[in-house]
């Protein structure tokens, strides 16, 4: 399974998890995240596979074309306090959004998946796109690997706030995004912090949290 088939699962397992029922039931409850919504959760979790369609229908930008961990460095949310501007609009984006309610939603997502499974395997090997935060390019596979840890971390955000199953996601889907989970905690809090939380409890710190 190579990273295109790999986010294409990540995304029908999104599709899934906003289709339950629980998820509409409790759609303007508060979610295990401050400042959220479930609603608002789940719009953000689907924006993860609305927006790909989106930049795939877009000319590649003009901006500098960067790695996919070059792309972490230039993000403003990674360490920004709850209330920074950034995470603000986030919140607002997907709160906003929540006004369409659950049925609308999934109708959008489950479009995007369909037009997904055509535009993605002929997309070129070497497809420069932009990702939300840009003006910066990214490598397609690249944007997707960030796209597959949204919904492997948000997914359980939902889960949780609705009290159902957080989504089984397989290795193909799973190990991208903890290696690169994985290096974020290391160029974040050091290489020994990442091992001995991994296999020191005595010398454990208190967090290796990637963001």
């Amino acid at each position: 399974m190579n990273t295109r088939e790999a986010y294409l699962v990540a995304a029908e397992a999104t599709a899934t998890l906003l289709g339950d029922p629980a998820v509409a039931s409790a759609w303007a409850a508060p979610s295990a995240l401050t400042g959220f919504t479930v609603g608002g959760v789940a719009e953000h979790l689907a924006f993860q596979v609305l927006f790909v369609p989106q930049t795939l229908a877009a000319p590649p930008p003009d901006g500098e074309l960067v790695p996919l961990l070059g792309h972490y460095d230039r993000v403003a949310w990674i360490g920004a306090d709850l209330d920074a501007e950034v995470n603000v609009s986030i919140r607002e984006g997907g709160e906003n959004a929540a006004g369409e309610g659950a049925s609308a939603l999934l109708e959008r997502v489950e479009a995007a998946i369909g037009a997904l499974r055509e535009v993605l395997p002929a997309a070129p090997a070497d497809r420069v796109v932009r990702p939300p935060a840009g003006p910066w390019g990214l490598r397609l596979d690249d944007l997707l690997v960030t796209r597959m840890m949204e919904p492997t971390v948000h997914g359980d955000d939902l889960a949780f706030s609705v009290g159902i199953p957080t989504p089984d996601f397989p290795p193909e889907v799973l190990e991208p995004v903890l290696a690169l989970l994985t290096n974020l905690a290391v160029r974040r809090h050091g290489a020994p912090a990442v091992l001995r939380a991994l296999t020191r409890a005595e010398r454990a710190p208190k967090t290796i949290i990637a963001f």
